[in-house]
C-alpha cells in the first residue's frame, strides 16, 4: 500500500474533491466534517466535498483540471450497520458513526457547556448535528455497546473512538465517557478506544478512563499560543495551559509514551514557527501533536460570523512536513497508538509524510 503523496494530500486537504456520491460522511460536529470518507490509494482520508474543487474523481482515479494526478479513489461503502435501530427506534446512526473504513466513533454527550456564543470554540459546530436531527444529546452506555457490537460484527471496525461535549462538572464530561467504555470493553474485550475530553480538574480521572479500558486519549488544546485561544476558543482557552500540560503528563505516565494526543489547527493566525514549536515540545513530552489544517464549516461562528477561509496549504505543508520529521526524529508514529484520529490519520497529512 502506497500512501498519498504529501503535496497532493496536502492539497486535497485544504481545497476539498467534487464526489458526487460519498456513501460515508459527516455534516456539523465538533471536529473536522463537511467530509466525505474515501480511500486515497488505499489510505483512508476525510476530504471536504466541495463542488468548485479543482480535484474530481472518474473511473476510480483523482484528477486535477481532469488531469490524471496517478492516484486512485475508492469512496468508503456505507455499513451495514447504519440499517438498524434499538428496540426503542433509535437509529444506530445516530449512535454512532463511521470514520474512515474502520473506526467507529461516537459523541457520547453531544451538548457543550462551552456552546453560548460567549465562550464558544469558533471553529466547532457540536450542537448543530444535533440541532439538525442527525444524533441524540445523550448516547447511554448500553446503546453504544450494542452499536459497536454490531458495527464489529457487520462490518469488521478495529477501532473506536469517544469523545464528549464538556460538562460544568470536575470531571469535564469524562466519568460518563468511562461507564461507555466499560460497556464496549465488556461486550467486545479486545477493542481498542480512544477517549477524548478536556483536561479533568482531577487528574484521577486519567486513571479512571484507563482502568475502564481506554487505551489511548485525546487531550485536545488545538493552540497553545494565549491571544490564539482567547480569541478563537474563549470558554476553553480559560483553562489555563498549566492544566493541560499536566493533563498530558499524568496522560503519557498512564496511557504510555505515543498514546497521548492532541489537536493543532494550522489557520488560526498563529505563526508558523510558533506551531511548529509548541509541536516539539508536545514531541519531548511524549504527546503526538496531530496536525490538521482548520477547516471552514457552516454552522461554526468562524464562517458564519468570521468568514475565515481555509489556511494556504503551503503553509499547511510547510507545518505538517516540520512536524513530521520531528515525530520521525523522535520514533513517533500515529500507527503507533492505540486508537484514535491519529491513529486514524484520515484528517490529517502527517501519515504521507511517514509520521
Amino acid at each position: 500500500m502506497v500512501a498519498p503523496t504529501p503535496n497532493t494530500r496536502v492539497d486535497v486537504a485544504i481545497q476539498g474533491i467534487r464526489l458526487l456520491d460519498a456513501p460515508v460522511s459527516r455534516r456539523s460536529g465538533a471536529g473536522p466534517s463537511d467530509d466525505g470518507h474515501v480511500l486515497l490509494d488505499g489510505v483512508g482520508a476525510a476530504i471536504p466535498l466541495n463542488p468548485l474543487s479543482p480535484y474530481s474523481v472518474r473511473g476510480g482515479r483523482l484528477l486535477l483540471d481532469g488531469a490524471d494526478t496517478g492516484m486512485g479513489v475508492e469512496a468508503v461503502a456505507r455499513p451495514r450497520f447504519y440499517d438498524l435501530s434499538t428496540a426503542d427506534g433509535v437509529s444506530y446512526e445516530k449512535i454512532a458513526r463511521l470514520h474512515s473504513s474502520n473506526v467507529l466513533a461516537t459523541t457520547v454527550v453531544q451538548t457543550c457547556v462551552r456552546y453560548d456564543e460567549s465562550e464558544r470554540c469558533r471553529f466547532c459546530a457540536i450542537e448543530e448535528s444535533l440541532a439538525q436531527g442527525s444524533t441524540i444529546a445523550v448516547k447511554s452506555p448500553a446503546q453504544i455497546a450494542e452499536v459497536a457490537k454490531a458495527a464489529y460484527d457487520l462490518d469488521g471496525i478495529s477501532q473506536m473512538v469517544m469523545t464528549t461535549g464538556t460538562s460544568n462538572g470536575r470531571d469535564r464530561g469524562a466519568s460518563h465517557l468511562a461507564r461507555c467504555v466499560r460497556a464496549v470493553r465488556a461486550a467486545l474485550p479486545n477493542l481498542p478506544i480512544q477517549v477524548q475530553c478536556e483536561p479533568p480538574a482531577d487528574l484521577q480521572t486519567i486513571q479512571d478512563l484507563y482502568d475502564a479500558g481506554a487505551r489511548s486519549i485525546g487531550i485536545h488544546v488545538e493552540s497553545m499560543d494565549d491571544d490564539v485561544r482567547r480569541h478563537w476558543m474563549p470558554g476553553k482557552g480559560s483553562v489555563p495551559m498549566a492544566e493541560y500540560r499536566a493533563a498530558w503528563r499524568e496522560a503519557v505516565r498512564v496511557f504510555g509514551h505515543n498514546q497521548v494526543s492532541t489537536y493543532l489547527l494550522v489557520g488560526l493566525g498563529e505563526d508558523p514557527d510558533e506551531l511548529v514549536a509548541s509541536a516539539q515540545e508536545l514531541i519531548a513530552m511524549g504527546v503526538y501533536p496531530f496536525v490538521v489544517p482548520f477547516r471552514p464549516l457552516a454552522g461554526t461562528l468562524a464562517t458564519d460570523v468570521d468568514q475565515v477561509p481555509a489556511p494556504d496549504r503551503s503553509v499547511v505543508h510547510d507545518v505538517t512536513s516540520r512536524v513530521a520529521a520531528s515525530l520521525r526524529s523522535a520514533g513517533m508514529s500515529g500507527a503507533d497508538q492505540a486508537a484514535g484520529c491519529a491513529a486514524c490519520g484520515a484528517c490529517s497529512a502527517l501519515s504521507a509524510e511517514g509520521a
